[in-house]
């Protein structure tokens, strides 16, 4: 396995894969503060890390989400064909005599999206959660057999 740039979020595919919806946000890993609304939630992004692959049954995807409980996450269907994943880490209660000496996991909500191709059951997506990896199951329709027809060519 070769070692991809971090500019690229150590993301295994593309950056651009056409089915994703994901925010991209190149200058995440600078200490520049934005005023977006999103910036939270982007931030948050980087700790909801999801493979997606298509086996000829079905398209599944896996979700590192240590310490969440599926009470926690939300998984919906939008516009027919858009996978989405919601969930919330809460920040750990402070104690005003504890004295923190690094604090690197992060918290709050995260959301990811993805655009499936056309031949996604969307009604028939199962998930599960198990040690902290959601797996999610869409799927998908049979592939229609395509006639071969000969055309006598004239002439």
């Amino acid at each position: 396995m070769s070692i991809i740039p971090s500019i690229f979020g150590g993301r295994r595919s593309s950056i651009f894969d056409p089915f994703s919806l994901d925010i991209w946000d190149p200058f995440r890993e600078f200490p520049i503060p934005s005023s977006s609304d999103l910036s939270n939630e982007t931030s948050a992004l980087v700790n909801a890390r999801v493979d997606w692959k298509e086996t000829p049954e079905a398209h599944i995807f896996k979700a590192d989400l240590p310490g969440i409980k599926k009470e926690e996450l939300k998984v919906e269907v939008e516009d027919g064909n858009v996978l989405q994943i919601f969930g919330e880490r809460n920040v750990e209660k402070e104690d005003k005599n504890d004295k923190w000496h690094r604090v690197e996991r992060s918290s709050g909500r995260f959301t990811r999206r993805f655009r499936l191709p056309e031949n996604a059951k969307m009604e028939e997506v199962k998930a599960a959660m198990e040690n902290g990896v959601l797996t999610i199951t869409v799927p998908k329709t049979e592939a229609k057999n395509t006639d071969v027809k000969s055309v006598e060519i004239s002439g």
